[in-house]
């Protein structure tokens, strides 16, 4: 369970009362009914917790649903892995590297995968269009009782709606043969929520063996009743495919032995692909009284299917199956075919309200979902993929059953406390067809596999203050447990599932001028986070392993300005100290970790600095129809990130831009990705590797990169009906 509720939306129906007088006395006398449709969203439970509009959202060009996250505070978002991967993300101290350590939903569906292959938490937001993203609810901290799996760093929703009704055509094309088409629907005098949208792209790529294709599809249906019932019917399908260059050797760059933008000339290397599919579909049902109360019964299923071939260390591997095999190349092919089904079932009560001073409200919930989950990893020999060694085959049953409260305090106009609990049943059996293995030297005494089942219950209070002693000021006290549910393949027969816990604590304050509410907010918060289990990047396996506790400690700060009707503008910096607490224990296979107490946690920057800026202005009016002018930009910073062994990233300079002008039916526009042109590392690792590129291969630790895009620009045309 860890579906979070989105912004939701209020609505109601009041009939004007009859006229006086003839008109009251006249029975045939039409009464006009007028229907009053809202967007309420949910009350933040800290200062870092934001609603992100479609105007901040759409203020700088965005290639897919991962680039709309980094508009919020502390997120950077890359793609090093290709188009069919997940995204890579960082979040106010944590590499959440495909989503471990961040909550992501559509709604009440989860967009997060338990036991992912390729890393816990895996989420591909390829499902989701970015033009029918309506606005982002971005919770950074975990504070409220909503909250569920993976929701250690925040969580992030993703509201789905398209405010501009009619049709919609936009095709794309640009550098490196990149087109790109759109097809959306949004009936005219339907809820923001009913529309139909398709997408396809194609790229060659911006080097050697980065093409791809990928499309998908979404649609929804929003049925309203009388009894303020609304009925939310989604569907949505998704499939890509890529190729990889894979990472490269700083050295080997820095010598000239291959180019920034290459791959190196190895069967292994020109090998590396991924292909992903997922498909979901989900009712929600909504009824909200004539107080305050709310009832809520969501359900929905999803399937996905992910393969990916990748190296990382090039020629070191041995294969376990048959020892004597060695240096046939380390392309790492991992599998992944999950199928699952959850529901939400929620009531929040009228508020009671013994005094006028006095109001209080509680809400109960349960959250489930159920997943079966087949896996494998397995070694390939290039060009034909040959299979030289297997390391994984298995299948996983998992279930994450929770259940919270939510009770809300209100006293006086100043004063609201808002608090609870929330706890998970997790259950795992695991089918593990290599377990117990039998090494070709030893002698067999039983037959290989390990069938083993756990179970352990994850729980904790969250609550926060928010005290008002101004009109325009806004100040937050908070705290909250987490969890993160363990990878099923490390856990034993019995064993009490040990998942990863989280304190969190914040505190704040938000800004907004009573002179113009809508014209500034400033928000800052100062935090802590501690975890009791962190994770990190192996290579060798190309999965997440653990590396010990960790702490976080940092400031952020979020300013949302809106001067002028067609000018809206955002920024925020966060800054935040992460090091392990404690190494993790030396193993058989890694008797000498590369993690000590006090370090640095790898791969999370100490500083990330975000600012959008939009215009969108109706400049004159030509044959009789509006001309109107628009342009954007998107600012990224990443301080230099630590590695492992001591080493560390370079900084990180991205501005993206846009420029468009729009007349009757007509929009032609331009949008400009990385305009200044850096050679920008997408990842950094520090590992050892063996490319063949030296007589004698070095077993020192290595800086190892993958390509962010060069300069790129699209040309859009849009047609809007």
């Amino acid at each position: 369970a860890g579906a979070a509720p989105p912004a939701s939306d209020a609505e109601g129906s009041t009939p004007p009362e009859p006229g006086a007088g003839a008109e009251a006395e006249d029975e045939d006398e039409a009464v006009l009914e007028v229907e009053v449709r809202g967007r309420r969203p949910q009350p933040p439970r800290s200062a870092s917790d934001l609603q992100i509009d479609g105007e901040v959202l759409r203020a700088a060009p965005r290639r897919d649903a991962g680039d709309l996250m980094s508009s919020a505070p502390g997120v950077y978002i890359s793609r090093p892995e290709g188009e069919a991967v997940a995204h890579e993300i960082i979040l106010r101290g944590f590499d959440a590297a495909h989503g471990q350590d961040i909550e992501l939903t559509v709604g009440a569906l989860p967009l997060n995968q338990i036991s992912h292959i390729h890393g816990q938490g895996y989420a591909d937001l390829g499902i989701v269009i970015p033009e029918v993203v309506r606005s982002m609810r971005v919770r950074e901290g975990v504070y409220d009782p909503r909250q569920g799996d993976f929701a250690v760093a925040g969580s992030v929703d993703f509201d789905l709606g398209v405010t501009q009704r009619g049709l919609t055509l936009r095709s794309a094309g640009g550098s490196f043969a990149t087109f790109r088409q759109l097809v959306l629907w949004a009936p005219k005098g339907q809820d923001e929520g009913t529309f139909a949208a398709a997408t396809v792209r194609r790229t060659s790529g911006f080097g050697v063996g980065r093409g791809g294709i990928s499309g998908a599809a979404i649609g929804q249906l929003v049925l309203r009743a009388r009894d303020r019932t609304r009925v939310t019917l989604h569907a949505a399908a998704y499939g890509a495919r890529a190729g990889l260059a894979g990472v490269l050797r700083r050295d080997d760059v820095d010598a000239g032995i291959v180019g920034f933008y290459d791959a190196y000339d190895d069967p292994s290397a020109r090998s590396q692909s991924a292909s992903a599919t997922r498909g979901q579909v989900m009712v929600d049902v909504d009824r909200r009284g004539e107080a305050d109360d709310r009832s809520r019964l969501a359900i929905w299923t999803a399937y996905s299917d992910f393969r990916s071939r990748e190296n990382f260390t090039g020629y070191l591997q041995r294969s376990m199956v048959m020892p004597e095999w060695v240096g046939r190349g380390d392309l790492i092919e991992q599998s992944n075919a999950d199928i699952g089904a959850g529901f939400l079932a929620s009531h929040r009560t009228k508020s009671w309200r013994p005094a006028k001073w006095f109001a209080a409200a509680l809400e109960l919930g349960t959250q489930a979902r159920l997943h079966r989950i087949g896996q494998a990893q397995n070694l390939l020999q290039a060009p034909q993929n040959e299979t030289w060694d297997t390391r994984v085959d298995a299948t996983i049953r998992a279930s994450d059953i929770g259940v919270y409260g939510d009770l809300e305090l209100r006293l006086g106009r100043r004063v609201t406390l808002r608090g609870g609990g929330r706890a998970d049943v997790l259950h795992y059996d695991i089918d593990d067809r290599l377990g117990n293995f039998i090494a070709p030297y030893q002698v067999a005494s039983h037959i290989v596999g390990y069938r083993r089942a756990a179970l352990g219950v994850a729980g904790g209070p969250r609550a926060s203050l928010e005290f008002r002693p101004l009109e325009w000021l806004r100040t937050f006290a908070a705290y909250g447990q987490g969890y993160r549910s363990p990878q099923a393949r490390q856990l034993e027969e019995g064993e009490n599932a040990p998942f990863t816990k989280v304190h969190s604590v914040e505190g704040g304050l938000r800004i907004t001028p009573a002179w113009r509410r809508e014209a500034l907010t400033i928000s800052a918060a100062g935090f802590g986070t501690f975890l009791d289990n962190d994770l990190a990047f192996d290579p060798e396996e190309g999965r997440l392993e653990k590396i010990g506790p960790s702490q976080r400690s940092g400031l952020s700060a979020h300013v949302l300005l809106r001067p002028l009707p067609w000018l809206v503008a955002a920024a925020s910096v966060t800054y935040v100290r992460a090091v392990l607490s404690a190494p993790p224990p030396a193993t058989a296979e890694n008797p000498s970790p590369a993690f000590v107490a006090g370090q640095r946690l790898p791969y999370v920057p100490p500083v990330v600095v975000r600012g959008d800026v939009g215009v969108d202005r109706q400049v004159t009016t030509l044959a009789g129809q509006p001309l109107a002018l628009r342009a954007g930009a998107g600012y990224s910073y990443l301080a230099p990130r630590p590695l492992p062994y001591g080493a560390f990233a370079a900084p990180v300079h991205q501005l993206d831009l846009s420029a468009g002008v729009a007349w009757s039916y007509v929009e032609l526009g331009v949008d400009v990705h990385n305009a200044l042109n850096r050679k920008i590392a997408a990842t950094e690792y520090a590992f050892v590797s063996d490319w063949g590129t030296r007589p004698i291969p070095s077993r020192l630790p290595a800086r190892h990169f993958a390509a962010a895009p060069p300069l790129a620009a699209m040309g859009t045309l849009t047609l809007h009906f």
